[in-house]
């Protein structure tokens, strides 16, 4: 297309930008939505930053052609953009994010996989109204705590990165419905997911997981049983409960969880070692 060619550089050219801005996406019908492509993502037009009245963004390179051309870092500029409810920035080479991006306090959606990062900016909690966010196959080895911060948030998929622990306050997510954490490195789960009660994607293959937690019973709604795939827990060394218990679906996962704790209790009350060790205390 032409414009991969030229980028307007001049405020009189904000009218070119601006006869761009489409609103019949058929994935966000209505919002105002400017795609830059080709050459303009390898430098992106200070100009665009004028348009306030954008609340679609994308700078994400789509097709093969065009992946010479990437996002290398974003303009602080962006905090401009104050009406923006998605902002798409996949398939760049990011390392990091500006600060300036946690003032756009409406995004709703953030679409950040396939880059390079390792960490979110300060302030990342700002973004209170954020429902859904992508961050697969990036560098991420702790799990970033701000966003523990955002209530709203109902998708998170942080798939593909190097997680080696998730934080008990990943918890306070009590809006969260889709999870994706295959092919990290996560070793457990904490016992605090089991009250993420509204969860009904999560997706844990290709971990070091051996054991779920105790009361993994009280996710009632996964979907697990209706829609099993390799992604739910394929590629653990799971023992507890078994691998193929839990291809049965979250109701064959507590039954067993149930009775290996009924049993445990039964074991240690029957056991003259702890009658004695009781009798002792007394």
């Amino acid at each position: 297309m032409a414009y991969y060619l030229y980028t307007p550089r001049n405020t009189s050219d904000i009218k070119s930008f601006r006869l761009r801005i489409e609103t019949e996406d058929p994935l966000f019908k209505g919002k105002k939505k400017l795609k830059l492509a080709g050459r303009e993502l390898g430098d992106i037009p200070n100009v665009i930053f004028q348009l306030h009245e954008l609340e679609i963004l994308d700078l994400s390179p789509e097709r093969q052609s065009c992946l010479n051309f990437k996002v290398l870092a974003v303009p602080r500029g962006i905090s401009k953009l104050t009406n923006l409810n998605v902002l798409i920035l996949d398939t760049n080479e990011l390392t990091e994010l500006p600060e300036e991006i946690c003032q756009l306090v409406n995004l709703e959606s953030m679409a950040l996989s396939n880059n390079m990062l390792d960490h979110l900016p300060a302030g990342f909690d700002n973004l209170k109204n954020l429902r859904s966010l992508h961050m697969a196959n990036n560098k991420f080895e702790d799990f970033p705590m701000d966003l523990c911060q955002l209530e709203n948030l109902e998708f998170l998929d942080m798939s593909d990165n190097n997680l080696t622990m998730l934080p008990v306050s990943i918890s306070n997510l009590k809006n969260l419905h889709t999870l994706l954490l295959f092919l990290n490195n996560l070793s457990a789960l904490p016992d605090s997911i089991c009250d993420m009660t509204e969860l009904y994607c999560l997706w844990i293959g290709n971990n070091n997981i051996s054991r779920l937690p105790q009361n993994f019973g009280n996710l009632t709604n996964l979907d697990w049983d209706e829609r099993y795939t390799s992604s739910v827990l394929d590629g653990n060394p799971l023992t507890y409960p078994p691998l193929e218990i839990c291809r049965q679906g979250i109701r064959a996962i507590d039954k067993f969880l149930r009775s290996s704790d009924l049993n445990g209790v039964r074991k240690l009350v029957s056991n003259p070692t702890w009658e004695k060790s009781e009798e002792e205390a007394d």
